[in-house]
């Protein structure tokens, strides 16, 4: 790094100070011709929260940990990308391009992909078809989120990965999978540099886990400098990436500021780029004052909810939860906490058939006197105590949340003690399956109805299905709804489909509240923001004026 650089990262670590900054001048920071091409070639990104592990191959590896794999690690295959009506750029899930590839041929019951000659590693090394089949094993058998992620485009087994000569690597199907595919260009599959990593793993740790969480190893465009868990990432752009145009920022500064009225205080001064953790209250006045570009894209395939544990008392009866259902204020939810910026799930006509589609509302509205009527035929006429958990990394949206749930699960009897995880812990704690109450968002990388709910709600109890939810019912719709994708059988795909929708409504284990919003606020100057499935920044389309 720079001195000049320094001098930047140490003036914005001095946040304390930031809290009267409407009040206080910006001083002037890049001064010189050299400081302010500096400046042009930075991106400054200010978020609640920051990664605990840059391996999305990691055990609990959080959301934000998925923007530094993304980065920094090239895959096979890619999306290309479409315009919406509204501008933004968006992932096309049905396109795909070569990136690590420069060929693929899909047949019956393999895809064979031919490997770029011009690919290196950041080390200077060339990416092999060893290294990619190293990379896919080490997807299917590290176990967690990894693993299953893989398992669900029925990627199983290290036998499906065959290297076939230097340049060429073909994947085996298991079966007729519409997802396997677009499986293979989520961020989980990225390709290693494996002979670094196995120099850097031992006897108990095997796929150098413990090197790549602290260390990039990859072919990607960007790599990690600097990386101060709960405080900051720097990542400088990979020189002789060549998998597409030259990313033109050349440094990305990524700060943790947990105090939102400092981050927007840092956007209003000039002083960050990009931020995408702010209130909804600050990001709607924003867009109204119209000093910065405020891009607001629904999450594909995603829904904020209110999860219970059904296999314990008191959520493991129905009729509490369909309680709980009745007693959320979801209107209120929408009004303060989200200023419009989301799609309310809930409402629906009680009557209505049931979409082919995912996310759609339910039928629950807020209706006290009858969440009170189940409560007491559930034989819990008083109430009961219980906590209410949400990941602290998101605590712009989660706290204000759940103390209108607190609130309102009050007036039925249920006192909700508000219990707030640490952002870095959260996946872990929510992993343990033993949380009574909380609320969190799903988001679906493939943008289907089963992949959904193959996460959420099927019996192969993922890690996603924090509910520990068990059906034979449900797992048989989403089952046979895949068998009917694979096949492109239509009629029976929408019957499932509608069967597991209302299978989930009906025993209701999670109660979807809003499909939100991925807000981004940029300075006028930002270009090339792109919205993908990980709703996390990709860097190298992005530019400064």
């Amino acid at each position: 790094m720079t001195r000049k650089a320094l001098k930047r990262r140490d003036f914005l670590k001095s946040t304390s100070a930031l809290a009267a900054a409407a009040a206080v001048p910006a001083p002037a920071i890049w001064t010189t011709s050299a400081q302010a091409q500096d400046r042009k070639e930075t991106l400054l990104i200010v978020s609640e929260s920051g990664p605990n592990n840059i391996d999305i191959h990691g055990r609990g590896t959080n959301v934000p940990g998925y923007e530094v794999s993304w980065n920094c690690y090239d895959r096979l295959i890619s999306h290309e990308m479409k315009t919406l009506p509204n501008g933004v750029e968006y992932y096309d899930r049905d396109k795909f391009k070569m990136e690590l590839a420069e060929d693929m041929n899909v047949g019956d019951m393999s895809a064979t992909f031919k490997l770029r000659k011009d690919a290196k590693f950041q080390d200077g090394t060339p990416v092999t078809t060893k290294d990619v089949k190293w990379s896919l094993d080490r997807a299917v058998s590290v176990g967690g989120f990894p693993t299953f992620q893989m398992g669900a485009g029925s990627l199983n087994k290290p036998e499906q990965f065959v290297v076939v000569d230097d340049h060429t690597v073909r994947v085996d199907f298991l079966k007729k999978d519409r997802l396997t595919i677009p499986d293979l260009a989520v961020i989980v599959p990225c390709v290693i540099n494996s002979e670094l990593v196995k120099k850097n793993a031992t006897a108990e740790d095997p796929w150098g886990l413990e090197y790549t969480k602290q260390n990039t190893a990859g072919s990607g465009a960007y790599k990690v400098t600097k990386w101060t868990p709960g405080s900051e990432v720097i990542m400088e752009r990979n020189e002789d990436w060549k998998l597409g145009p030259k990313p033109k920022v050349r440094r990305v500064i990524w700060r943790m500021v947990p105090s939102a009225g400092n981050r927007r205080a840092l956007l209003e001064r000039g002083d960050a780029d990009i931020s995408y953790e702010l209130p909804n209250k600050d990001f709607a006045e924003l867009r109204d004052a119209g000093k910065l570009n405020i891009v607001s894209t629904p999450f594909s395939n995603g829904v904020q909810y209110i999860g219970m544990n059904v296999t314990k008392p008191p959520f493991d009866n129905l009729k509490v939860r369909q309680a709980v259902a009745y007693a959320l204020p979801y209107q209120k939810i929408m009004d303060v906490v989200l200023y419009g910026l989301a799609k309310p799930m809930f409402g629906a006509p009680a009557n209505a058939a049931t979409e082919v589609a995912w996310p759609q509302p339910h039928k629950f509205n807020t209706d006290i006197a009858k969440a009170k009527q189940l409560l007491a035929e559930a034989g819990y006429p008083n109430g009961f105590e219980t906590t209410l958990s949400f990941d602290l990394g998101f605590a712009t949206v989660n706290e204000p949340l759940c103390v209108l749930v607190q609130e309102s699960l009050a007036q039925i009897g249920i006192k909700a003690e508000i219990n707030k995880i640490p952002g870095a812990n959260w996946r872990t704690e929510l992993n343990k399956k033993v949380l009574p109450l909380y609320t969190n968002v799903f988001s679906g990388w493939l943008d289907y109805p089963e992949y959904f709910f193959i996460w959420c709600y099927h019996g192969k109890n993922s890690i996603f299905n924090t509910m520990s939810y068990q059906s034979k019912e449900m797992d048989a719709f989403i089952d046979a709804a895949g068998d009917a994708a694979s096949t492109g059988n239509t009629g029976a795909y929408e019957k499932n489909v509608k069967g597991f929708v209302d299978q989930a409504f009906a025993d209701i284990p999670r109660i979807p509240l809003f499909q939100p919003y991925s807000n981004v606020a940029m300075q006028k100057n930002i270009t090339g923001y792109q919205y993908w499935f990980h709703r996390r920044l990709d860097y190298r389309t992005f530019a400064k004026g």
